[in-house]
């Protein structure tokens, strides 16, 4: 299928865009306020004269900048930035503006944890949600289900990568009965990654993360292509649903979010993704069959 071989093509420019993640801690004290930055080096490329373009981008309402510094850590493989603000009175909350993937690439994601007076709030930030306000009190248990399985399906969902996927999994499907057997197999392995990598010595760098998934879009189009009577597909998309866990593995491990509700997010906004792509993609693959019909 030709949509098949475009997705193989775009695979690897956007291998560079699968994981994109930074964090960001944010302390106030009465009128003052510290901030410090960390973005992984590779994320640095795209963005011009960084010690600067950074921080303006990352605004807090009501605060002037009085310090600020920026410098790379090669033995971290990040950017760090600090900063000091000062408010003109002391203030109980905080409005905050984060519009760092319009300068990085647009799946970036920023997870801001704030404190004070040993008060915790914390948000998470990308290309559609660049504002909110740190209010500094324990969130109840439904904003925190809701905060957390949203982080899970923005960060399944985030990228071109993650859809191309997933039409390739559609695309892969022969039957209804197979897309749904398919469909399961790959969330099944995903879940199962997520929860099975924080007890194994091994962690993934970002680059290999990228590169891996970049690899799982590659493979699946190839076999399209290729193997189009390939068997035990099903068995195919189980493993490379672990390589997908990958990128929520790190989501996990910088945010400290509850793995079930993350991975309940994420499944859930991966199955409307794939019911959805399955309705837009079903006139191509009709066509695609009666073209093979004809062909033999």
């Amino acid at each position: 299928m030709r949509t098949a071989l475009c997705l193989l093509l775009a695979a690897w420019p956007a291998a560079a865009h699968v994981m994109s993640m930074s964090s960001g801690d944010l302390t106030v004290a009465g009128a003052r306020a510290h901030y410090e930055l960390r973005m992984p080096l590779y994320e640095i490329v795209h963005v011009p004269n960084p010690e600067r373009v950074l921080l303006e981008h990352v605004l807090f309402e009501g605060a002037r900048l009085t310090h600020s510094e920026c410098r790379a850590d090669p033995a971290r493989d990040a950017y760090l930035c600090v900063a000091d603000y000062e408010f003109r009175a002391p203030v109980d909350r905080v409005a905050v503006e984060c519009t760092l993937a319009a300068i990085t690439v647009p799946n970036h994601v920023h997870l801001l944890r704030a404190q004070m007076a040993g008060k915790r709030d914390e948000a998470i930030f990308d290309l559609a949600f660049t504002h909110t306000t740190l209010r500094f009190r324990p969130p109840n248990p439904l904003e925190t289900a809701v905060t957390q399985a949203g982080a899970g399906a923005v960060r399944a969902l985030g990228g071109a990568m993650q859809w191309m996927f997933l039409a390739a999994l559609v695309l892969a499907a022969r039957s209804p009965r197979e897309l749904l057997l398919i469909s399961a197999t790959f969330l099944l392995g995903q879940f199962a990654g997520a929860f099975i990598m924080p007890h194994l010595a091994w962690q993934p760098a970002p680059k290999f993360v990228d590169a891996a998934i970049a690899l799982t879009l590659a493979y699946l189009a190839f076999e399209i292509l290729l193997l189009p009577e390939a068997g035990a597909r099903w068995l195919v998309t189980l493993v490379l649903g672990l390589f997908h866990a990958l990128s929520l593995h790190l989501f996990l491990q910088t945010t400290a979010y509850s793995p079930l509700l993350v991975m309940l997010g994420a499944t859930l906004s991966q199955l409307a993704a794939i019911a959805l792509l399955s309705l837009l993609l079903s006139p191509l693959r009709r066509l695609a069959r009666r073209l093979n019909d004809h062909s033999t």
